[in-house]
């Protein structure tokens, strides 16, 4: 009888030895050159001063002590701030002004007129995005002026005076009467413009054989968004909910040139504001109002860490796992 040869055994790989912290460092010596100035960047302008932020806080200082007379005082401003009751509805009205904002234009219009615009001739989707653009590049205070003339009361204003007037509708000046409105329209248009331009990009590089494979497979419109266009594009979606959201926590200047905090409009930015560098008082609490804008910080880290997990940001992230067989 014939012996059977036994297959010879696979070799074994062999084991790379582990790379020190030396090694590391010098193979990514070029990236972290690159990466320098950004790096420099962020300290200088977001870390330091959010330290200072954090150590003014605990102290008393305001125009009434100067820069000499101050005391460490602990945690005596937050305690000041719960038991503030301006907190409450300031707090409610923050939540209100950041959720209908963002969900309402910031992400929700800026997706729809990225959907539009790039479902129409390139040409006219262009034209398209460039209008949506004007609120943006236009000035501040031009733009919020705009505002009022539309809603304020006849004969000046263009609502009352073009269209409610002449249809024997009531008028009246429409900010006063319908304040939170026009605060979610004026900023709402501004972040839009945002959204727009970083979703229309991010549609754009989808690969078309993807669409056209939707196509033939018999895919509708709502389909193709759902399933194809809205997985592809996670990313910038968490780039912009992520960045609009903190940069809605932290602005107060459109609520600044259109109400100035009255009726019932002050959000928990534009409280820090009146608290430390403006008010009628003349006492300018740059310590409590340093306390106001460390929970907004605070808020703001929680609020990307929420969002990161909710977008998977690990598996936006992770390299492309290739199995050789």
């Amino acid at each position: 009888m014939t012996a059977i040869s036994k297959p010879a055994p696979a070799p074994v790989a062999e084991r790379r030895p582990r790379e020190s912290w030396g090694d590391t460092l010098r193979r990514s010596r070029s990236g972290l050159l690159f990466m320098a100035p950004a790096a420099i960047l962020v300290v200088a302008f977001f870390f330091i001063p959010v330290i200072i932020i954090i150590g003014l806080s605990a102290t008393d200082m305001s125009s009434a002590t100067g820069f000499q007379k101050w005391q460490w005082i602990g945690a005596q401003n937050y305690q000041r701030m719960i038991g503030n009751p301006q907190a409450a509805y300031i707090t409610w009205n923050t939540i209100k002004y950041v959720v209908l904002t963002l969900s309402l234009f910031n992400i929700g219009m800026a997706l729809v007129v990225a959907l539009l615009s790039t479902h129409i001739p390139r040409r006219a989707g262009f034209v398209f995005r460039a209008l949506w653009l004007l609120p943006r590049i236009t000035p501040s205070v031009v733009y919020i002026m705009m505002w009022k003339y539309i809603a304020a009361d006849a004969p000046y204003g263009i609502l009352n005076a073009q269209i409610f007037g002449p249809l024997g509708m009531e008028t009246t000046n429409w900010i006063p009467a319908q304040p939170w409105v026009f605060v979610v329209l004026t900023n709402g248009f501004i972040g839009a413009s945002f959204g727009m331009v970083i979703f229309t990009s991010a549609i754009e590089s989808i690969p078309r054989d993807y669409m056209i494979a939707a196509l033939v497979d018999g895919c509708s419109l709502w389909q193709r968004i759902r399933y194809v266009i809205l997985p592809m594009i996670r990313w910038p979606l968490l780039f912009v909910t992520t960045y609009q959201t903190l940069s809605l926590l932290t602005s107060f200047e459109g609520i600044l040139l259109l109400t100035d905090g009255q009726f019932n409009t002050e959000v928990w930015s534009l409280w820090a504001y009146h608290r430390a560098l403006n008010n009628y008082i003349g006492n300018f609490q740059w310590g409590f109002g340093a306390a106001l804008a460390t929970v907004l910080v605070v808020v703001g880290i929680v609020m990307a860490i929420i969002y990161m997990r909710y977008f998977q940001f690990n598996a936006l992230i992770q390299e492309p796992k290739i199995e050789a067989l």
